[in-house]
């Protein structure tokens, strides 16, 4: 796969090629393939995965004379119910064309519903005769046959989930078939009960087979950052502490938990984004260049700037959580659980010695948005005296309105020299008009009926991510650390703005606002 081709049309990319010319390593797997959603009635599955699936489907991955869907869940539903309700999911809206109606009823025509218990023989026993049915049908040799099982569950369920697949629906024999599950996070909520959880699905399956699925490494900008570090020789000197004074990796939405407020009162915004979403763009930029673009070569380089993170000292983080968080009758009156943080991580290596990396996220806040802002030092000996006003800043808008741009200093159109920010802009949806960006979840569903592990979290990086959130966390937990309270709509607490000036030495630019260009 050419890495100058991850921008392109769904139908002509590289990562989304056409499957007639799939990578050949992948070749042989000619087999059936099954596809089982665990949890197929609940709100991940019917919002994320099977859209995913259907998108897979319009473009031609997954062949009508090779695949079968498999939804399971306790629900007692038929199959024209589990249909049902997926429809207005993927139908497009009121102007869908006859065209899309038809994609969508054919896509519904792949779906079989089992239902079941989650750690009953009987439930994963009519689940494996289903799909051997289906291989049958399709006239998979046996052991040719290909087995993907989705857990869009909770993790309380991994373990006896992960037991009964291992048990009763695996692929019989190894004839170029293979038997791979996607997990979903939160993978633990410390570095304990992580480790135990790995421990638990490690026992019954093998590493490649395990896909821990992190849907920010899905997105389209968050899967370009390889490109931009290693591909273009203007990025490649600059990027280490010589030149870039900080960088920050920014999570912000304008709502709060949204009736979700029990649930997320058990983890709290590090737990949610910071420790898992962030921390893996935090890899990405960070990381030494691997060796190839091999997952294996990728994820090794990812572990070894994980394992450079020095402890977080307590006044480098900042703790918030929105006034009226507590009126959901689900949290308890008490709780201490932050819905904002800003935490500065600094690693412990040549490339980033003193730089410092902010990871910031929070709901109820003003705006909607992710970003990345690498901020560049100030120019010594500044002639046009715009030190310490006006700085380099490479932002890389994640969402929404994906888009690239490197703020500048330029001179200001008039007779006389004075100088203004301005930028170099790479606004997608102003450059590539007409190209539809894939969801993060078809991509890393691809990947994984591919076998390509790149995007996905390995057990030792897993390890190395908690070891670095723990200790803060059981501080949070225990009320060591306590939250600040900020008004929704704003910017969080003022503290930690004043955090970013006096301990990330960020220089804001007031007067700069970027505005995405209009077609």
């Amino acid at each position: 796969m050419k890495s100058s081709e991850w921008h392109v049309e769904r139908r002509q990319s590289s990562k989304f090629e056409s499957p007639s010319s799939r990578d050949s390593e992948n070749a042989h797997e000619t087999g059936s393939l099954s596809i089982v959603i665990l949890g197929a009635s609940g709100d991940l599955a019917k919002k994320k995965t099977f859209p995913a699936l259907f998108h897979l489907y319009e473009q031609g991955f997954l062949p009508q004379n090779e695949v079968c869907i498999f939804g399971y869940a306790r629900t007692k539903i038929t199959d024209d119910e589990l249909k049902n309700r997926l429809r207005g999911y993927l139908v497009p809206g009121r102007d869908s064309s006859s065209e899309q109606l038809e994609n969508v009823s054919k896509f519904l025509h792949l779906i079989k519903y089992v239902s079941g218990s989650y750690d009953s023989k009987d439930g994963f026993c009519n689940l494996d005769k289903e799909i051997s049915e289906h291989e049958s049908l399709k006239s998979s040799a046996q052991g040719s046959s290909r087995r993907l099982f989705y857990l869009a569950l909770p993790p309380t369920v991994y373990q006896s989930v992960c037991k009964m697949i291992k048990t009763y629906c695996m692929n019989k024999s190894d004839l170029g078939g293979w038997t791979r599950i996607i997990v979903e996070k939160p993978f633990g909520k410390d570095l304990e009960s992580a480790e135990q959880l790995s421990t638990q699905i490690g026992e019954l399956f093998e590493e490649p087979q395990i896909y821990r699925i992190d849907h920010y490494l899905g997105k389209e900008l968050v899967q370009n950052m390889l490109v931009l570090r290693f591909a273009n020789r203007l990025f490649m000197p600059q990027w280490n502490r010589d030149n870039i004074a900080n960088v920050q990796i920014v999570f912000r939405e304008d709502f709060g938990t949204e009736g979700r407020g029990g649930y997320f009162d058990q983890y709290g915004i590090i737990r949610d984004i910071i420790q898992n979403h962030l921390l893996q763009v935090f890899c990405l930029v960070a990381m030494e260049k691997p060796v190839s673009l091999k997952a294996e070569h990728i994820r090794d380089e990812k572990v070894k700037v994980l394992e450079s993170v020095l402890p977080i000292k307590d006044d480098e983080v900042v703790l918030g959580q929105y006034e009226g968080y507590r009126d959901d009758s689900t949290v308890p009156d008490h709780s201490n659980t932050p819905t904002f943080a800003t935490v500065i991580l600094r690693v412990n290596n040549e490339r980033w010695d003193g730089v410092p990396f902010i990871l910031k996220a929070g709901k109820a806040l003003s705006s909607r948005k992710a970003d990345i802002r690498v901020q560049f030092k100030d120019v010594p000996g500044d002639i046009f005296k715009c030190q310490k006003q006006e700085r380099n800043e490479f932002v890389i808008r994640l969402q929404p309105s994906e888009a690239m741009y490197m703020k500048l200093i330029v001179k200001k159109p008039g007779l006389d020299i004075e100088t203004v920010q301005s930028e170099l802009d790479l606004s997608y949806r102003q450059r590539y008009q007409g190209v539809t960006i894939p969801e993060a979840y078809e991509r890393l569903i691809l990947d994984t009926i591919r076998g390509d592990q790149q995007h996905f979290v390995r057990r030792d990086e897993l390890k190395a991510s908690w070891e670095i959130f723990t200790p803060l966390l059981h501080r949070i937990d225990k009320g060591e650390f306590k939250s600040i309270p900020y008004k929704p709509g704003t910017r969080g607490p003022a503290e930690a703005d004043k955090l970013l000036l006096e301990k990330a030495g960020y220089v804001q630019t007031p007067s700069y606002i970027w505005i995405p260009p209009t077609l």
